[in-house]
């Protein structure tokens, strides 16, 4: 009998023994680095002629790793690896299925600080955020596990019918197509094929171009631990190449992805189409980003607010679905809440967060996501007012560093008010009343997360009924959900509302079988 689910405690770097083990952890990785990685493919390596390299963004010119460049044809072997495998892999009993995850979690517990390292020096979070992020994957581990063993036989909770034995389980789908995203390189990676796993089901990983070699250390756990080959199968590449056949291919049951809103609709779009020697209709859980609201009505703690929004906005440089891009402050309060959003902004440290752990900003991921905050920072410039931030940061090892920007009486319908900038830009948008601020929160396309900061609980029960996103926080943050009691995803344009983390997510990589023996 497992003991019942608790979240990864999260660790105190003001601890000088946990700095300094964690600082150990640097240097572990730090000599691991420069090696090229294959992909693998039913329990075998499988290399290329040609390689891409994953960067330290804080240092462009550093070369972590290597790793093989895949294409359609190595997505093509790892899904016919991963349909032989399903054949004997979809008996396995749930409580072996789900002794992988825990173990995997086990290892990684062990290792925690080498995994956080990894994130630290491949997408640049800084020593808390990859603590937590790390902490969330031994989360989804350990709740998937004990989830999968309780579902799986659902028969109790049938009616029961005379003259009738009844049974109900929840079977697995087949292969599945697992594309994760760079920002959460190890929490959502390991969360989306854990639950595929355990379930049932055989997997092609693709992680995204940005953070292969977190992917890589992922998979290992389950590797050395003796999980079936073909189960899971790791293929690198670009994803409109190695990704697009993986989603495409007929014998993929289901599209796990988790990324840009114009890459999930085209993945939605290719999922419904029918191919030759396709003989099921692909599901597909998508999660797809947001453009998330902070609310700040005129009753609220104003001080409270404040850290909220600056937390929200700039934790891991914005680079967040549930960012909190967007603070919508009733007008009354407008001018006291946007200055003390500014002086706290403007107290955030930006630099390598390898080398301090009260960094709080490290540079965004890559060139491309630079080019495109700066770009949205000058079209902020002819929309609302610059009020901090507004530049890239120039050091001598170019970084991708980028001051975190805040832009004041910003129109609701402007392109920085509506549009995901996936970076440190935030928007003041000054409302009239609460209505005005709720009407302002829900017109966007998206409907991921939210946050209401208020002292009237008749507002905070009015916002719960018609503030439409999947994740609403009440007097706190919009960003931190925790597995278990915040289950995660959003409605509209955010994705399919798949609720990660929580009591319903497996069923999303199951199918119901009913059966009825007459006695």
């Amino acid at each position: 009998m497992l003991p019942p689910f608790r979240n990864e405690p999260h660790t105190d770097f003001t601890n000088p023994a946990h700095a300094a083990a964690f600082r150990a952890a640097l240097q572990t990785v730090r000599a691991t680095l420069g090696q090229t990685y294959p992909m693998h493919i039913g329990g075998q390596a499988v290399h290329t002629e040609q390689h891409f390299p994953t960067l330290n963004p804080s240092n462009p010119s550093e070369r972590l790793a290597h790793f093989a460049q895949g294409d359609a044809s190595h997505a093509d072997q790892a899904i016919e690896a991963a349909r032989c495998a399903f054949k004997t892999w979809q008996y396995t009993p749930v409580q072996e299925r789900a002794g992988y995850l825990l173990r995997a979690a086990a290892e990684m517990r062990r290792r925690k600080h080498e995994f956080s390292a990894a994130m630290v020096l491949e997408v640049g979070k800084s020593w808390s955020e990859a603590d937590a992020d790390t902490a969330e994957a031994i989360d989804f581990l350990e709740y998937y596990a004990r989830l999968a063993v309780e579902i799986a036989d659902s028969s109790a909770k049938l009616t029961p019918f005379e003259g009738e034995h009844l049974t109900l389980t929840y079977i697995p789908l087949g292969v599945g197509a697992v594309i994760p995203p760079w920002n959460f390189p190890c929490a959502i990676t390991c969360g989306m094929a854990s639950a595929a796993l355990v379930t049932g089901n055989t997997v092609v990983l693709k992680p995204a171009e940005q953070s292969p070699l977190i992917a890589w250390m992922l998979c290992e756990l389950f590797w050395d631990n003796g999980l079936p080959a073909g189960v899971l199968n790791l293929v690198t590449g670009p994803g409109h190449i190695v990704g697009a056949r993986m989603v495409e291919h007929p014998q993929t049951r289901f599209i796990a992805f988790t990324g840009s809103r114009p890459v999930g609709v085209g993945i939605y779009a290719k999922a419904g189409t029918l191919v030759p020697g396709q003989t099921w209709l692909k599901r597909t859980i998508a999660e797809l980003g947001g453009k998330d609201a902070v609310v700040v009505d005129d009753s609220a703690d104003l001080e409270a607010a404040a850290r909220g929004i600056v937390a929200s906005a700039f934790g891991f440089q914005g680079q967040k679905c549930s960012a909190g891009s967007r603070a919508v402050i009733v007008e009354s309060v407008y001018e006291w809440v946007a200055q003390r959003v500014v002086e706290l902004t403007r107290q955030l440290t930006v630099g390598n967060p390898e080398h301090d752990p009260t960094t709080y900003n490290g540079p965004v991921v890559d060139a491309t996501a630079h080019r495109k905050i700066l770009s949205y920072i000058d079209i902020g410039k002819t929309e609302g007012v610059l009020l901090a931030g507004g530049h890239a940061i120039e050091t001598p090892s170019g970084g991708y560093f980028i001051a975190p920007t805040v832009f004041g009486e910003v129109d609701s319908r402007a392109r920085i008010a509506q549009e995901e900038i996936f970076g440190p830009v935030l928007a003041l948008i000054k409302a009239r009343d609460f209505d005005h601020a709720l009407h302002i929160a829900n017109d966007t396309d998206y409907g991921l997360t939210g946050a209401v900061y208020a002292r009237d609980q008749h507002k905070l029960e009015r916002a719960k009924r018609e503030f439409h996103v999947g994740n609403l926080y009440l007097n706190r943050k919009s960003t931190g959900a925790m597995v278990g009691a915040h289950p995660f995803g959003g409605f509209n344009m955010s994705g399919t509302d798949s609720k990660a983390g929580g009591p319903d997510y497996l069923y999303h990589f199951t199918q119901a079988k009913a059966t009825a023996e007459r006695l």
